[in-house]
């Protein structure tokens, strides 16, 4: 089904499967990898007649919605989605382009491969096999006279260069990155060759994120923190967690899960002067991420106040972003 070789199994293999399933079409992307035991098998699913939600329903709060809609409105510079495999980046930046589309506006994206179509976008999946990859696409979409570009990730130091140049000669450039934190960004870059005076000049913003796991609505109750919770936190480099905390009992409608949905947690990095100039000095992500800090709404904090108002549990927090310490 999804047009893979089943007789080759000792080579990873990607695969892609289209199903309607009760009158919703379904993406359902297939990787294998070899094992000594046989083949491991992850299918991830992508429910493609379901609406793209705006930053707010994704679980920003409203002032940094505000401020997100600032910094991806600039006529050009470069705009980061961070955070590990599977952590929403490409989704974030897809309701980021949906958000700023106008007919007016030229919006190519180049992705591998295309997740969602957006109306009114030109969307072009890269080739590898062809020798069609981001760095020689991003090219070519550079000549096509657009406003705002989209890459799907930075790989390398040849992408990470282009779009840094075409952030710098007027075009709006959006990207994901894998780092932990948004400072984490800058230090990628770095270590990827591209000079230091040319991130300064062109890096507007970078949002960090992580998914955590929704508490179910049906059984949802309020709950005291374990005392396993409370010592992973507090060894994570968190303080001892006192309030009201909820967690979700378990129900028909959760299939006994206690959990329903998910949502992101964010951390949304405004570059200013001040980083600008550490940026230029090449400073670590620990004292970039130090002076963001004053005005900053860390990841884990941002974990903390959604259990807080019941939308996840301190496990969730635990598992996902205990690691993010404040340090």
């Amino acid at each position: 089904m999804a047009d893979m070789n089943i007789a080759e199994r000792y080579l990873p293999q990607d695969g892609h499967i289209q199903i309607h399933h009760r009158g919703v079409r379904v993406d359902i992307r297939v990787g294998t990898m070899p094992t000594i035991y046989g083949e491991s098998m992850v299918l991830r699913l992508l429910e493609k007649n379901s609406k793209l939600l705006t930053p707010r329903e994704l679980g920003l709060d409203e002032e940094r919605s505000l401020l997100l809609g600032k910094l991806v409105e600039k006529p050009h510079g470069l705009f980061l989605a961070t955070g590990p495999t599977g952590s929403g980046k490409t989704t974030t930046l897809y309701s980021i382009l949906s958000g700023i589309y106008a007919p007016e506006k030229k919006i190519l994206t180049i992705e591998d491969p295309v997740e969602y179509e957006l109306a009114g976008v030109a969307q072009i999946p890269v080739r590898p096999s062809r020798g069609f990859t981001f760095a020689s696409g991003l090219r070519a979409i550079l000549r096509q006279d657009p406003d705002v570009v989209m890459v799907g990730e930075i790989r390398d130091s040849e992408t990470a260069e282009i779009a840094i140049r075409a952030a710098l000669t007027g075009h709006q450039v959006f990207s994901t990155l894998h780092t932990n934190d948004s400072a984490g960004a800058v230090t990628r870059l770095l270590d990827m060759g591209v000079e230091a005076f040319l991130i300064s000049s062109s890096l507007e913003g970078v949002l960090a994120q992580r998914l955590v796991r929704g508490i179910c609505a049906e059984c949802k109750s309020e709950s005291p923190v374990a005392a396993s919770v409370q010592a992973k936190l507090k060894t994570l480099g968190g303080d001892r967690i006192d309030g009201r905390f909820f967690k979700g009992k378990g129900c028909e409608a959760c299939r006994g899960t206690g959990y329903r949905g998910r949502v992101g947690i964010f951390e949304l990095l405004s570059i200013d002067q001040e980083l600008r100039e550490l940026i230029l000095q090449r400073r670590s992500s620990a004292e970039i991420k130090t002076a963001a800090q004053k005005n900053m709404i860390t990841i884990r904090q941002d974990a903390i106040r959604k259990a807080a108002e019941g939308i996840t549990s301190l496990e969730e927090v635990a598992r996902v972003a205990a690691g993010d310490s404040e340090e």
